[in-house]
């Protein structure tokens, strides 16, 4: 009798601890396709050597993406461009997938050209309509110009709360966040404090995120240039007395020759570009399902 006693305390007991630790794990609350964690893209995504070559495949030959942007997004599809040949054609992507390439839909929208053109709602209704006619789509990204340096707090939560509805309403579909690009305005400027609000509306929320100006403030090195005012074109400020009179990029590339390849950058460096492509294929590698390590 004791023994059966015992064995139903026990019974009980490990029963309550479950409930507890299912409680306790933390819970996605969409776009992310897993219920772990955020997929956070940044300076830190840029080694491309890392990813293992069976995620990139995966990602050719599971990922439908279409990429809405202007001038400053077309980075990424620059440098995307020019890794092929400095690599190799494992980085093939096209508009249709064809030759076992990534399929990789660029401004394939109608209505909007980026977040912030012709407003900032346009982006959501292209998207609405271009998801109920291309159903086979399973990735979404949209890329800033420069409207996040204007945008007030109201017109993030606008950005977020539109983007979260897409989630919703397209559980199937893996939707990429984006912050905007450095304007030299510095740690205290207005696109820092929305891009600041961006990220961490991404962390708490496990979003998927390419932080775009995060990329832009780092060489491959990992030196920082985010508190030396730099600007879109990797312009900086060498010495604190305001004046940006040096350029992270081209310092680089003059002591690398040979480790960055040249690319049309719009605004930029080519080496911003080639930076924005090692985390563009990081960020196709996690989608496809890489763990990131």
């Amino acid at each position: 009798m004791k023994k059966q006693i015992y064995s139903v305390l026990c019974f009980f007991f490990l029963l309550f601890v479950s409930a507890i630790l299912f409680l306790s794990c933390p819970k996605s609350t969409g776009g992310n396709g897993d219920t772990t964690a955020a997929i956070i893209v940044n300076h830190n995504s840029t080694t491309i050597t890392t990813i293992p070559q069976q995620w990139i495949e995966q990602a050719k030959a599971n990922l439908i993406i279409s990429y809405g942007h202007t001038s400053h997004g077309s980075q990424l599809v620059s440098g995307m461009t020019g890794l092929i040949d400095f690599i190799s054609d494992l980085f093939d992507f096209n508009g249709d997938g064809s030759g076992g390439a990534l399929e990789f839909r660029d401004t394939p929208f109608s209505g909007a050209a980026d977040l912030g053109n012709p407003d900032r709602e346009a982006w959501e209704e292209a998207t609405r309509n271009y998801l109920d006619a291309h159903s086979e789509v399973n990735v979404i990204i949209w890329s800033w110009c420069g409207q996040v340096s204007s945008a007030t707090e109201s017109d993030i939560n606008l950005y977020l709360n539109l983007m979260d509805g897409l989630e919703e309403d397209y559980p199937d579909v893996k939707f990429v966040y984006m912050t905007g690009h450095v304007d030299g305005s510095g740690l205290d400027g207005n696109l820092h404090i929305r891009n600041e609000q961006i990220r961490d509306y991404c962390l708490a929320n496990n979003k998927i995120l390419y932080d775009f100006a995060d990329i832009e403030v780092y060489d491959p090195d990992n030196t920082y240039f985010g508190d030396k005012i730099p600007n879109d074109n990797c312009d900086y400020d060498t010495d604190g007395n305001g004046s940006r009179d040096g350029n992270w990029a081209e310092e680089w590339q003059d002591a690398h020759p040979g480790e960055w390849y040249d690319c049309g950058c719009a605004h930029s460096q080519p080496l911003n570009c080639n930076q924005k492509a090692y985390a563009a294929w990081w960020l196709w590698a996690r989608l496809a399902g890489w763990s990131g390590s």
